[in-house]
């Protein structure tokens, strides 16, 4: 199954995962079966990892710290970032995990109830894995966008409007 623009659809659910094949396929054209085929055929691949909801937390009244953890690391031989990589990811508190340029190597963004917890999590996890060389934790302090959904709300500007 080829489809000539697999990316437009791979673009609309990155938008909103919940977009139906039938408005996918009205969207661009195709038939709802070439649609649904691709989508099975980019999560057989691979392609589509997950299928997310994203929540303000902040509005729910649940208390949560996320924070950046810059790490930097002595790759080892052979395998560079990937082994130390592989110890991080597969703690629960790992949210992302990604290799970056700069002074550091690795960015790990973590979620935990307080920044204790946090703090214990880079103390007696991250910072005594081998080849973790040094650590800078940012605390997230307020969230604005994130995966394309803007997190302020629009309030309407009830001031006069003052003319000369």
């Amino acid at each position: 199954m080829q489809l000539e623009a697999p990316d437009e659809i791979l673009t609309i659910l990155s938008r909103d995962a919940r977009t139906s094949p039938e408005k996918i396929a009205k969207m661009l054209g195709r038939t709802v079966e070439q649609v649904t085929a691709a989508i099975a055929e980019f999560e057989r691949l691979g392609v589509i990892k997950h299928y997310k909801t994203i929540i303000d937390w902040e509005k729910t009244g649940v208390e949560k710290v996320i924070a950046f953890i810059d790490v930097k690391v002595h790759p080892a031989r052979e395998v560079g970032f990937d082994k130390v990589a592989e110890r991080i990811y597969r703690f629960p508190e790992v949210q992302s995990l990604w290799l970056v340029s700069g002074g550091y190597d690795l960015r790990v963004a973590v979620e935990g109830a307080n920044i204790r917890e946090v703090g214990r999590f880079v103390a007696e996890k991250l910072a005594p894995i081998e080849g973790v060389m040094a650590t800078e934790t940012h605390f997230l302090l307020r969230k604005y966008k994130e995966d394309q959904v803007v997190f302020v709300d629009n309030e309407e500007d009830t001031r006069l409007v003052v003319t000369p």
